[in-house]
């Protein structure tokens, strides 16, 4: 199957007629091709979207929020074949797109048709100056999205979405190894009655097609997702042309467990914060820091509710951890297997591939659970982004704080305790811009999203995306 990029609303080939191979990696077979999208491509969208920007940008909210909320009811329309899709792409098991990530990117564009029309800006009375001030909120333009391949349609939309319902045109690109619910994305807008231009997708690597976007000199802001080297890097493109960033990097987060918390809950969901979507989401719980007095006991338990987790092909009902995304990604968590010992580290469960009947070139790989006792290892130092956690044991408050925080990284954290007192010092001090208590991946979309540190810097969500994709304007008047 060959996938088009979206531009004015049709699907058209790449201008260079270039290719790349499409992958399945519950297969670890060639399914479809991709366009190698270059500048001349980028600069097609560019201008589909310039040329809508006048109007859409003076489109009624009202409007503009229908519009997004019928992409919204297609998407839950087409749940089945856009989860069948994502799971196809990306390796990740059929319920999981079905329960979490096509439903998440249907209230993502939800949630926005709402938002924008509870978007308002302020205004101030200068007493005894006879003036008033306040603020107009307008969109930037053209902006450039470029997202992820753990959460595919999910991270697209949660970027689209704001940036459309702002008032802007956009030019996107999906990644190349996940590209195919984007692709369908664009025949849900064009069903929905979206003008065209306003939405352009344009496919291929992230170091031609995502740098065309990325060093354009019109386009006004870049709102990313991916690792903090490639983030680096565009924040050394951008910079210089005074675009807006906002940057979601990587990390590498705490999981704190204190022994008076509810411990069958935490159990629980600490399985699922360490190995859901095959670990591959920013937010897992990759370090996990458990106090002694309960480490023995949660070492037993834990390994023995993640041996009974299945590894399987991700169409089937029982399947807990599905494919790896790539064999390039597969290969990089075994090379961080094989420095497990050189490093001290202990291998309590996995740490193999797995060979599926019938699916024998797959990506597949066990949930590993490794034990360490130093925390500036690389497995506690760099992001895996795979089913791998590590596990260590901490004496005091004081002690798991410093650990906590010992990283470059600070996206999220998890605490789980029943004291009061510990949960404020710890949610102040924790050098993260999530911390869970007594939960993980509780999301309310009108709350803030982003990290510390090599984590990125801006927020999503909520009003803070609207913030992010309209550019602040003080008119001030004067009179008698």
């Amino acid at each position: 199957m060959n996938i088009k990029n979206y531009i004015n609303g049709e699907f058209v080939n790449p201008v260079s007629k270039d290719w790349i191979d499409n992958f399945n990696p519950a297969k670890g077979e060639v399914y479809g091709q991709i366009p190698n999208s270059t500048k001349e491509d980028v600069e097609n969208a560019y201008q589909a979207a310039a040329d809508s920007f006048p109007k859409w940008s003076n489109t009624p909210l009202e409007d503009r929020s229908k519009i997004l909320s019928k992409i919204a009811n297609l998407i839950l329309e087409k749940l089945d074949v856009l989860a069948i899709a994502e799971s196809k792409d990306n390796g990740k098991p059929v319920n999981l797109a079905k329960t979490v990530d096509i439903p998440r990117a249907a209230s993502n564009f939800q949630f926005f048709a709402n938002a924008i029309t509870q978007f308002s800006s302020e205004a101030h009375e200068s007493v005894g100056l006879d003036a008033v001030n306040f603020t107009l909120r307008q969109p930037l333009g053209v902006v450039g999205c470029i997202s992820p391949w753990n959460l595919p349609l999910y991270l697209f939309t949660w970027k689209i979405a704001p940036a459309l319902a702002a008032g802007n045109c956009v030019v996107a690109k999906p990644s190349e190894v996940t590209p195919m619910t984007a692709y369908l994305l664009g025949e849900i807008c064009n069903d929905a009655g979206l003008p065209k231009g306003v939405l352009n997708i344009v496919h291929g690597l992230g170091t031609t097609t995502g740098q065309a976007i990325v060093e354009h000199p019109n386009i006004k802001a870049i709102s990313f997702t991916g690792g903090t080297k490639t983030g680096a890097h565009i924040a050394r493109v951008a910079a210089p042309m005074f675009k807006k960033l906002s940057l979601e990097l990587g990390g590498k987060n705490p999981n704190i467990i204190f022994a008076d918390c509810d411990y069958n809950k935490m159990l629980e969901t600490t399985v699922r914060s360490s190995f859901a979507n095959q670990g591959q989401i920013c937010l897992c719980g990759s370090r996990i820091l458990v106090e002694e007095k309960i480490y023995e006991r949660f070492k037993i338990d834990f390994i023995k509710k993640v041996k009974q987790l299945k590894v399987g092909h991700p169409s089937e009902e029982s399947t807990d951890i599905g494919a790896l995304v790539s064999k390039e990604h597969l290969e990089k968590i075994e090379s961080y297997i094989e420095i497990a010992e050189d490093e001290g580290g202990k291998i309590l469960c996995g740490g193999l591939e797995v060979t599926l009947p019938n699916y024998e070139n797959g990506y597949y790989f066990q949930p590993t659970i490794i034990e360490v006792t130093n925390n500036q290892c690389k497995l506690n130092q760099e992001e895996i982004f795979g089913p791998v956690v590590t596990i260590m044991s901490f004496k005091t408050d004081e002690e798991a704080l410093t650990l906590a925080n010992d990283v470059k990284y600070g996206l999220s954290s998890t605490l789980w305790t029943n004291n009061l007192n510990r949960t404020m010092q710890f949610a102040k001090q924790l050098h993260t811009g999530i911390v869970w208590v007594n939960t993980w991946m509780l999301r309310d979309l009108r709350t803030p999203f982003g990290g510390a540190k090599e984590s990125g810097v801006g927020r999503e969500g909520g009003f803070e995306a609207l913030r992010f994709f309209t550019e602040p304007k003080n008119v001030c008047i004067k009179y008698n």
